[in-house]
């Protein structure tokens, strides 16, 4: 068997870096990860809520977390954000109000920044949605992994693989089909490769897509 590791966190330190930048004490460590983790679901939760786009994609690419003592920045990359634009200030002030309430802090400031990314469809995450969305519309698993390889295209980038597990078209026996366009180069640390593991529940069951895309060589 190949040993396999995430993508990202072999990476660190050479051309990935962390998503969350703080510090905390051994104590207080599990702590300050369990708050990451009700900040990115409570994000998560009010843009699925309040999606008005005909796709019915998320469309975050990704959400970093910056604390300090009595701050939280956060900072949301978002591929199609007029999802929290169209009334910004009303919404995101929102959003910073179900953060506040989950995480009950009563001392700390919450920052929330909207980022535009110029490329949606060069992120793995925002590809898996548009892949697990064709998946709930029964397209065949070929099509929807051919179309998310073909809206790659103009987002510039070097290779791209694109992985599906699970009962596949409510098949009995659950297996891995995978499609790779370009190259993909795992084991060249100083390759920059975007990675995401994405489930979606279809009436079948619940399939996995893993996206490995290969941005370029630093």
């Amino acid at each position: 068997m190949g040993q396999k590791i995430n993508p990202l966190g072999f990476r660190l330190g050479t051309t990935q870096s962390h998503h969350s930048l703080w510090f905390a004490q051994p104590k207080k460590y599990s702590d300050g990860l369990e708050e990451d983790k009700k900040i990115r679901d409570c994000i998560k939760n009010y843009v699925q809520k309040n999606i008005r786009i005909s796709s019915g994609m998320e469309g975050i690419a990704r959400i970093e977390i910056q604390k300090r003592i009595d701050l939280i920045q956060i900072i949301i990359y978002m591929g199609f954000p007029k999802l929290l634009i169209e009334d910004k200030p009303r919404r995101v002030e929102e959003l910073r109000m179900n953060i506040k309430k989950e995480l009950n802090c009563v001392n700390r400031k919450l920052n929330i920044a909207i980022t535009r990314i110029s490329n949606p469809y060069g992120h793995p995450n925002i590809l898996a949605e548009f892949i697990a969305g064709q998946l709930k519309n029964r397209v065949s698993f070929r099509k929807a992994m051919k179309k998310a390889i073909e809206l790659t295209e103009q987002a510039n980038i070097k290779g791209i693989q694109v992985q599906i597990a699970g009962r596949i078209d409510g098949k009995e026996i659950a297996r891995v089909e995978w499609i790779r366009e370009g190259r993909v180069p795992l084991q060249t640390i100083e390759a920059k490769i975007d990675y995401c593991s994405y489930t979606v529940r279809t009436i079948y069951g619940v399939l996995g897509i893993k996206i490995w895309i290969f941005v370029d060589e630093e």
